[in-house]
């Protein structure tokens, strides 16, 4: 009798297979020593997980020294509306990240007024004033989330007004 290596039972000594486990069995001669059924492998190589940059976030584009600079500027422009552009306007001429921020909120703006007047020209259907009362809290909610993303300090594509291409 012989012992399977693979589970360690003992099987007959003319057997080509275990009777416990299946595992084939070497056909060696008692006494020599059985020869590895698989051979060595290489260890496995790992590729570095890849990293994700959001394609909407230019925050990495701007000097630190500008964002904290003219930050105020950049928030007046999602809170006060069409006062706060013109604020951001006047007081912040050279700022690149103020620019960044008056594109966004000059795009809000235009989709604001495009859907006021659509809701107005289609008023007597009552579906569409409807609809654009929610999509316009809809943007005002994204603009209070720009908002607080200002206060990070970060130059991210608001979701929904990023997909217009124009005031790049």
């Amino acid at each position: 009798m012989k012992n399977c290596p693979n589970c360690n039972a003992s099987v007959d000594d003319n057997a080509a297979f275990c009777t416990s486990c299946g595992a084939k069995l070497a056909e060696n001669q008692p006494g020599s020593n059985p020869q590895p059924t698989n051979p060595p492998q290489a260890a496995p190589v790992y590729a570095p997980a890849p990293v994700y940059v959001d394609p909407a976030d230019h925050t990495g584009e701007f000097d630190p020294k500008d964002i904290s600079e003219n930050k105020v500027f950049a928030m007046s422009v999602y809170i006060l509306g069409v006062v706060g552009i013109i604020i951001a306007l006047l007081a912040s001429n050279n700022s690149k990240y103020v620019a960044f921020h008056l594109r966004q909120a000059m795009k809000f703006l235009i989709v604001e007024v495009l859907t006021t007047i659509c809701a107005v020209l289609l008023l007597w259907t009552i579906i569409v004033p409807i609809a654009a009362g929610i999509f316009v809290t809809i943007l005002a909610v994204i603009e209070i989330i720009c908002f607080f993303q200002v206060c990070k300090g970060q130059a991210k594509e608001p979701a929904i007004i990023k997909s217009l291409k124009f005031l790049k």
